[in-house]
Order: structure tokens, then sequence, then C-alpha cells
């Protein structure tokens, strides 16, 4: 079987089952799983598939979510040095609000035992990470939980945003465009919005390839971000027009 003819056939697998894996596209074509990545790449460069952890999912999926393992893994080395650049932004003896994700996780857990600081999250990974930091003073927002994300929804936590004031919001997002910031789900993108506006300052925590990318919920507009952080992958167009809506832009 020639690559186009495998491409199209795994396009088809891809459509009709929603989410394809690279290991069993490789035994299914008896060819590499390298090869299976090269077929994937091709795809994803035309459009037609968005490449994900282990494997792919049809471009049209707007409301595909991975799940919290799988985010954890993805572009981990990108989401460190992120995580590490944002630490910077942290307010000593401030307020920060702390959103569900992963690079938001990861600012967390590098967040030091005695950091004399108050923290607000809804995201119960996030909350674990700090119970046992003496010198914070954590804030758990409730509501009801989404198991994919492990963020609390819902009215409780919009009430409890809309009571506070915080110095900074460090976001998170599943993708964003010059349409706006995106999630999958309408639950968390209404918690997104009130965390957004319980700070003075709104810090964007996203990998290079959430650009571009949109999903069934929009929270917010790049206007409404005062610093987005991300890595080298970011393409200079996307920078120059995110600049232009009066985003920061910092590149690790």
């Amino acid at each position: 079987m020639y690559a186009p003819e495998r491409q199209q056939e795994i396009l088809r697998l891809a459509r009709e089952a929603g989410r394809i894996d690279v290991l069993s596209l490789a035994d299914r074509f008896q060819v590499t799983a390298e090869t299976v990545r090269r077929d994937l790449k091709a795809l994803d460069r035309a459009g037609l598939v968005r490449r994900v952890h282990g494997g792919a999912i049809p471009a049209g999926r707007l409301d595909f979510e991975p799940d919290l393992t799988e985010r954890e893994t993805t572009r981990a080395d990108e989401k460190d040095r992120i995580a590490a650049a944002a630490f910077a932004e942290i307010p000593a003896g401030g307020s920060v609000v702390l959103d569900a994700g992963s690079t938001v996780a990861r600012l967390a857990a590098a967040l030091p035992v005695d950091a004399a600081l108050t923290v607000v999250t809804h995201a119960l990974p996030v909350a674990a990470r700090l119970a046992d930091h003496a010198g914070i003073d954590l804030h758990l927002v409730g509501g009801r939980v989404r198991h994919r994300t492990r963020a609390a929804v819902d009215a409780w936590a919009l009430r409890a945003y809309a009571e506070i004031r915080a110095d900074v919001a460090f976001l998170a997002a599943n993708g964003f465009s010059a349409h706006g910031l995106f999630t999958p789900d309408l639950a968390e993108a209404a918690v997104k919005r009130a965390a957004m506006a319980a700070a003075r300052r709104v810090v964007l925590l996203a990998d290079s390839s959430k650009a571009g990318r949109e999903h069934f919920a929009c929270f917010g507009s790049l206007a409404d971000v005062d610093l987005l952080i991300t890595d080298q992958g970011l393409a200079p167009a996307q920078q120059a027009a995110i600049e232009a809506a009066g985003t920061e832009v910092v590149l690790v």
C-alpha cells in the first residue's frame, strides 16, 4: 500500500472511530510506528486530523477533551519551561487564582513550602499539591466536580469567584485564536470567565500547540489577557497578532 492510500484509510478510520492510536495503526498496516507518525504528521499539516498524545483525532472534533493523565504527559518539557517562567509573575505576599490545567498545576508544584501567598483554586489537583504548604493561605472553591478535569464548576464556584479580587489569575486554555480563548465544556468556560474577572491581572499559560485551536465554549478574548507565556513553537505571525490585541507575549 502506498503512503497516500494508507493515509486515506487512516483518515477514514479516524472519522469512524473518533480517535486513532499509533500502535494499533502500525499493527493494522504492518508498518513501523514511525511510519504512522509521519502519516499523521502529513494529515495534520493538511488540516484533516489533529495529533494528540499517542495518536490523532479528526480535525472537526471541537468537543474533544483529553483526560488529565494525557494532558500531564503531553508536551511536558514545554509546560515545565512555561511554569518556570510563570513563577516570576507570582506576587510576593499577594494573592493568586490558579485555574485547572496541567501547566498551572506545574506552577503550583513549583511553589516553595514556606511561600507567603494566598491561593484560590477550583482545581482539586492544585489544592492537593498545596494542602501541606504551611505558608500558603489556601482557599478551595467548591461546586460540582468535573471528573475529566477534577475542577469544580457551576453556581457555587461562580459565586465564590464573584466575592474576591486577587492580584493575578493564572489561566489555562484548550485553545486560543483571534476569535478568543476556548475550552470544550460550557460549565468550565463559565468558571474560567469568573476567575479572570476576579483578578487585576490575567496570565495565560498555554503551550504553542494550543495556538489556532478552537473548541465549543469561548470564555474570553486575547484582549482580556495581560500576558501569554508560551513556548518558542509559536509562529511569528501568531505572536504579532496576539501582541496587536494588547497582550504581552513571553516565549520560553
